[in-house]
């Protein structure tokens, strides 16, 4: 039996899941961000004003963040295997209300439930990944399902958009919904049963999930995320200003940063197997000196596209280790800790873009400096919770925290 499997299950059978809960975050991640690429489409049809379908985008990320950790609450004594397929079913169900949605009001409820879908979805993922793997490969199992969404970003968002430019704005939801149905079908054959990982219901759990320790940490994802995403919200117009390029060009250099985050979220889960603390002290530092280098020295072609890969290795690259320590640091709370992590980066997105958007009006270089900022003290909030160590308590209610113990001996040593 390898190392790297739980006693039980095959190599064969482990690969086909982890496979499974990546194309799962894969549609999740395309659908999430699809409509930014068809509004206009989405506005003409539905006979409402661009901003107004904006707000399609919002909702979602509302969802994710707020109804994400309810259904988590309500289901969070559900076996993880049936509530994972149940989860993916129901958000393809949501899916499919919105292609036949004939009012923007039902297009929007479908979004808030298939949002709140995503964030059930995504947090049982984790319980299920890391229940798969002996404890020490948890941060390989959690990377599959971040590595799921980041590609998502490169690959399916583009192609989505695509197809909805030419085919319509249904279209788009269609190619996820079909998705979708072949990652059932691939879920329901090789997801294996896998224990629930937290003890007790909501309230048990809710005592550990929500301790001071567990939530210091959530802030710091939303610092670095929100951080990062004031600056990147508003970089093709950096790009155009400030390194002088337009057009493909431009494509080019998000496609080399849409490459490096899928890259640097499977590095990420390995370095939060090493150590996840400093995973996140070391890659908050060569963010702060990769977007540093943007800002002042962005006009070099050159320096802005390695800035931007090397941004795309690290920026997500933390993320795995981010969702690591909180659910170490949970303890028996895990389950519904699991949920957290995706709640706190999307609140840290929409706070971070809206920065970003306070600051643009002063020039293009504004929210670059923004991200400047607020990353670099996100380094210091990172070096600060590195110190945060499971309660002995946790560790004795839940056996399943004892890789955390592992990772801050090591941290010690």
């Amino acid at each position: 039996m390898s190392a790297d499997l739980r006693p039980g299950l095959s190599q064969s059978r482990t690969n086909l899941a982890l496979a499974a809960l990546f194309l799962g975050a894969f549609v999740m991640g395309s659908a999430e961000l699809i409509v930014v690429g068809i509004l206009n489409l989405i506005a003409g049809d539905m006979n409402v004003s661009i901003g107004t379908a904006g707000s399609l985008v919002t909702s979602y990320a509302l969802g994710i963040s707020i109804g994400g950790p309810i259904l988590t609450a309500v289901t969070i004594k559900f076996a993880r295997k049936q509530l994972l397929q149940i989860s993916l079913a129901a958000y393809i169900l949501g899916n499919v209300l919105a292609v036949v949605a004939t009012s923007f009001g039902l297009l929007l409820f479908a979004r808030v439930l298939t949002g709140s879908l995503h964030g059930l979805f995504i947090g049982v993922a984790f319980a299920v990944g890391v229940g798969m793997m002996p404890p020490e490969k948890m941060g390989k199992a959690i990377s599959f399902i971040f590595g799921g969404v980041a590609v998502s970003t490169a690959l399916g968002v583009p192609l989505g958009t695509l197809i909805g430019q030419n085919w319509g704005w249904e279209a788009s939801f269609v190619a996820i919904i079909l998705t979708g149905v072949a990652t059932l079908v691939l879920a329901l054959t090789v997801i294996p049963s896998v224990p629930n990982s937290g003890v007790g219901g909501f309230g048990a759990q809710a005592k550990h999930a929500l301790a001071p320790k567990v939530l210091a940490v959530l802030g710091l994802g939303f610092l670095i995320m929100g951080g990062q995403f004031a600056g990147l919200t508003y970089l093709q117009p950096f790009l155009a200003d400030i390194t002088g390029i337009s057009g493909s060009t431009i494509a080019i250099f998000l496609l080399v940063y849409g490459i490096a985050n899928a890259v640097g979220t499977f590095l990420g889960g390995a370095a939060a197997d090493k150590n996840a603390s400093a995973t996140i002290v070391i890659g908050g530092i060569v963010l702060v000196l990769t977007i540093g280098a943007l800002y002042f020295a962005g006009s070099n072609p050159v320096v802005a596209a390695i800035a931007l890969f090397a941004w795309g290795i690290v920026g997500f690259g933390i993320v795995p280790s981010i969702q690591y320590r909180v659910v170490s640091l949970a303890g028996p709370g895990r389950d519904f800790a699991a949920t957290l992590p995706a709640s706190a980066v999307t609140a840290g997105i929409a706070v971070g873009a809206l920065a970003g958007g306070w600051a643009v009006a002063s020039g293009s270089t504004g929210p670059m400096l923004i991200a400047l900022i607020v990353c670099a003290v996100g380094v210091l909030a990172a070096w600060a919770t590195s110190f945060l160590k499971p309660t002995p308590e946790a560790a004795q209610d839940d056996p399943a925290a004892a890789p955390a113990v592992v990772e801050e001996k090591a941290a010690t040593s």
